[in-house]
This record gives structure tokens, sequence and C-alpha cells, in this order.
């Protein structure tokens, strides 16, 4: 169980990358928005591992049981879907008209 939920981490660390790719890409000519993501994207890996430390802080080894592991990934996992999420709206752009869409590509 904990070697699953290690590779389901991996591959949803994988489909971010992917996604934060797509958009430098698609975004490349606006610079000031890449900047922008580029940091807001250091500083969310920061508060993931912040977060990890907040729900599972440093102990002695064995301390969460032979789970913690799968619960670690588990978690990660989830935090890393929640970013997917909210970055895709960047590639999925929002519908005309919603004066609050900021950088985002308005959809076709």
């Amino acid at each position: 169980m904990n070697e699953k939920a290690a590779r389901e981490y991996q591959k949803t660390d994988k489909e971010l990358n992917i996604v934060y790719q797509k958009i430098l890409k698609e975004y490349s000519e606006d610079i000031v928005f890449v900047k922008n993501l580029k940091t807001a994207q250091r500083i969310w890996v920061q508060f993931r591992d912040a977060e990890m430390l907040a729900k599972y802080p440093d102990r002695d080894e064995g301390y969460y049981g032979s789970m913690q592991p799968m619960c670690w990934n588990m978690y990660k996992t989830e935090l890393t879907l929640d970013r997917i999420k909210k970055l895709k709206i960047w590639l999925a752009g929002i519908e005309d008209g919603d004066g609050c869409s900021g950088s985002v590509k308005i959809k076709n």
C-alpha cells in the first residue's frame, strides 16, 4: 500500500509538471505573467512542503505507525491534485464576460 501511494504521488507530480509546462508555453509571450507564475509555483511548493510537515511533524521513526508513508503520499497527492485543478484554469480559459478573469484567457 505504501508503494502504491508513492507511485500515485509520482504520477500526480508528473501531471502537475506537464500542466505547468503547458501553461508556460501557452502564455510564453506574457513575460510578466510567466515571471509571476514561476514565483507562485515556487512558493506553492514551499507551502506544500510546510503543509506536509504541519500534518506530519518530524517525530521519532514509527511515531505515526506503519501506514505513515502511505498517508504522507496520499496527502501530498491530494494537495497536488488541488494545485493541478487551479492551474488547469489557465489552460481551459474562462467564459467571456467574467470581469475578474485577470491573466486567464477567454474561452473561444
